[in-house]
C-alpha cells in the first residue's frame, strides 16, 4: 500500500505561506540606514581679480593639493566643539575636500594677482621651475568662549622640482570668527579665512620665488 503524499503537501504549503509572509514584512522596511540630506556648501568669496602694478616674474609655479589626514581629507565641515574632540556639522558637507577647496582657492589668488603667468596644479602635472608643497594641519571651527572660530593652519613648502630640493618653508594660520553658530554663517568664516591665508601665501611664495630666480642667474 503507497504512504499518503497529503502531509507533506501540506508542509510544502505551509513553508510557502511563511517564507511570503516573511518577504512582505521585509518589503515592507529597510535594513539599510536612510541617507541623511546634506547641504552642500561650496568655499565662498572667490578671489577677485587685482590691478597690480608688478611685473611678471620669468618662472614658473605648480601649486599642489595639500596633504591631510583622514579627518580632514574629506567633504565633512569639522568642527571642535570642545577641548581635542573633533566632530563635524550634521546635514551639511562641502562641495570637495577641504585639501582641494583650499588649493584651488590658493591658484584663485595667484591667477587674480596676474605675475605668476605660468600656473598650473598637481592635476595636470605640467613642467614647472617650483613647486608649492604644503601639509594641511587645521581646517575646521573651533568654539572659544561659546562662539565658533574658523582656524586653518598649513604648513608650506617652496620646492626646486628639478632637484626636489626644499628652498623655503612657512606655517601660515589664519582666524575668523563666526557672526553665529549656524553652518551657513561659519562657512563665510571659512572663505574669509581662506582668502587671508591666500594672500599670505601669495606675497610669500612671490618673495621666495624672486630670491630663487636670482639665485639661479
Amino acid at each position: 500500500m503507497r504512504p499518503s503524499l497529503q502531509p507533506l503537501r501540506l508542509c510544502c504549503r505551509l513553508r510557502l505561506l511563511c517564507a511570503s509572509a516573511l518577504l512582505g514584512l521585509l518589503s515592507g522596511c529597510s535594513l539599510l540606514p536612510h541617507a541623511e540630506p546634506n547641504d552642500v556648501y561650496l568655499l565662498p568669496g572667490s578671489v577677485s581679480r587685482q590691478t597690480n602694478s608688478g611685473t611678471a616674474v620669468d618662472w614658473s609655479l605648480r601649486v599642489a593639493k595639500p596633504q591631510a589626514n583622514q579627518v580632514l581629507d574629506n567633504s565633512r565641515i569639522a568642527v571642535l566643539p570642545e577641548g581635542s574632540l573633533i566632530s563635524s556639522y550634521k546635514g551639511a558637507r562641502w562641495s570637495d575636500a577641504g585639501p582641494v577647496l583650499l588649493r584651488d582657492r590658493l591658484i584663485e589668488a595667484f591667477q587674480a594677482d596676474g605675475r605668476i603667468t605660468s600656473l598650473s596644479s598637481d592635476d595636470t602635472q605640467l613642467q614647472a621651475d617650483l613647486e608649492l608643497l604644503s601639509d594641511l594641519r587645521a581646517f575646521q571651527s573651533e568654539y572659544r568662549t561659546g562662539q565658533p572660530e574658523v582656524v586653518i593652519r598649513l604648513d608650506v613648502r617652496l620646492v626646486q622640482s628639478a632637484t626636489r630640493k626644499i628652498v623655503a618653508m612657512q606655517r601660515f594660520e589664519t582666524r575668523q570668527a563666526s557672526s553665529s553658530a549656524q553652518v551657513a554663517d561659519v562657512v563665510t568664516a571659512f572663505g574669509l579665512a581662506s582668502n587671508a591665508l591666500a594672500g599670505q601665501l601669495l606675497t610669500w611664495t612671490l618673495q621666495q620665488g624672486q630670491l630663487q630666480a636670482r639665485n639661479l642667474r
